[in-house]
């Protein structure tokens, strides 16, 4: 790889880390090439960028970037290393560990979550369960419109009470009413009197 090249790979590098806010590096030894492909079908699937570089470039890239130290997952660059850059904190582990229920491979070296570095393929549960910032709005969600719900099937069953009330002292408005009701038909009956003469 000439000087060039290897400028060109740290700069695609940086591009991917840039804004990066999940960063798994993973060991993709061991996995053939159908292997690899469907690895990376299933990634492309679930919007998570894999990229195979090499270990020394990745290392450039990431003391060139701003705002990050990575130099704790520095030390887990050796052998085949893949980054992976996803949106969803516990996406890549998902998928590290769905396909691992098949093959040995892949294995995590690293991992930067969440502002939290995580380093060995003994952090991969712990990064599987981490909640997703969907799944957190979703429980914060519903733990607020749990006591909202409270509040507005009270006040739809208030009105209940309020009618059953008004319909207890209703008859006795009712019977008011009907003692008054011979007086309108003979006021009717006077009026129709006269028209008659």
């Amino acid at each position: 790889m000439t000087k060039d090249q290897k400028v060109v790979a740290i700069q695609e590098i940086k591009d991917l880390l840039q804004d990066a806010k999940v960063v798994y590096v993973a060991d993709l030894d061991g996995l053939n090439a159908a292997k690899s492909s469907e690895f990376r079908r299933q990634a492309f699937k679930q919007n998570i960028k894999v990229k195979v570089v090499k270990n020394t470039l990745l290392q450039k890239a990431m003391e060139q970037m701003e705002g990050v130290d990575y130099s704790e997952m520095f030390q887990t660059f050796k052998g085949n290393s893949a980054l992976m850059i996803s949106e969803t904190a516990n996406g890549p582990a998902k998928l590290i560990q769905g396909f691992r229920k098949k093959e040995d491979k892949p294995a995590l070296k690293s991992a930067f979550v969440q502002e939290t570095f995580y380093v060995g393929d003994n952090n991969l549960d712990a990064l599987a369960n981490i909640k997703s910032r969907e799944e957190m709005i979703g429980e914060i969600i519903g733990l607020l419109q749990s006591p909202i719900q409270r509040v507005v099937s009270a006040l739809q069953n208030k009105p209940e009470t309020v009618e059953a009330k008004a319909e207890e002292a209703a008859p006795a408005v009712e019977e008011t009413p009907a003692a008054e009701a011979p007086e309108a038909p003979a006021a009717e009956s006077t009026d129709e009197t006269p028209a008659a003469e």
